[in-house]
């Protein structure tokens, strides 16, 4: 699944008439660099959820259906959050335990797509199955204090004055983690997470390629300076 709902507030003006998946970065749709990923790595049904100006979206991605890819559109009245979103577009996957998602405005083109099928496996074949499988970096300028922290392959909520990693916006996520939220509800994806750590149920790593939240204009701006 690739997340694309959000109003990109602190992306206006740009974003007043496109949303924020549409961007470009460096020559190519923002929200493309994920699809492309995900489909040169054999990942042929994709869930796109969408709210603010989101028949831009289907109307730009729709094109891959007539090549074959199982492509979904999960359409949300009002953005329902990151877990109200999950949820929502569950209801459009043949689930049997898990699922990748990923934010759509976050630029990674160096993203492992090609271990998520094995990542599956080993979760499925562990005593206490995890809630979730999430990708961390090394904390950005504008979020220095972090979200979590890595001991080994177990995530923690983040303890003052100890090293903490920030969420990459990507996870495998498993369909209980989800259960307790009511289709249509707008519900945050943090506090299930952190519940689901203080059960020791989620697992991660660092993820050292390129990555950057293209939160503003400004960050926008300097990605596309690059060559």
């Amino acid at each position: 699944m690739v997340l694309a709902a959000g109003r990109g507030e602190r992306m206006r003006p740009l974003t007043d008439h496109t949303p924020k998946p549409l961007l470009e970065v460096q020559g190519k749709k923002l929200i493309d660099w994920h699809i492309s990923g995900l489909i040169k790595n054999q990942h042929q049904q994709i869930v796109i959820n969408h709210a603010w100006l989101g028949q831009q979206i289907v109307d730009h991605l729709s094109p891959l259906k007539d090549q074959g890819f199982n492509l979904q559109f999960s359409k949300e009245d009002e953005a329902l959050e990151t877990a109200g979103g999950l949820r929502q577009a569950m209801s459009l996957m043949s689930l049997e335990d898990y699922f990748f998602a990923i934010n759509g405005d976050v630029f990674c083109p160096e993203f492992p797509f090609h271990r998520i099928k094995d990542l599956v496996l080993q979760m499925r074949n562990l005593p206490n199955k995890p809630l979730a499988y999430l990708f961390l970096v090394e904390n950005p300028a504008h979020h220095p204090l972090g979200d979590f922290q890595l001991e080994g392959d177990m995530v923690k909520d983040k303890v003052e004055n100890s090293k903490s990693l920030t969420f990459s916006g990507a996870g495998l996520y498993h369909q209980d983690l989800l259960k307790s939220i009511k289709i249509g509800t707008v519900a945050k994806l943090a506090p299930l997470l952190r519940q689901a750590m203080a059960e020791e149920r989620v697992l991660g790593e660092y993820l050292t390629v390129p990555w950057v939240d293209v939160g503003t204009p400004e960050r926008l701006a300097e990605l596309n300076k690059k060559p």
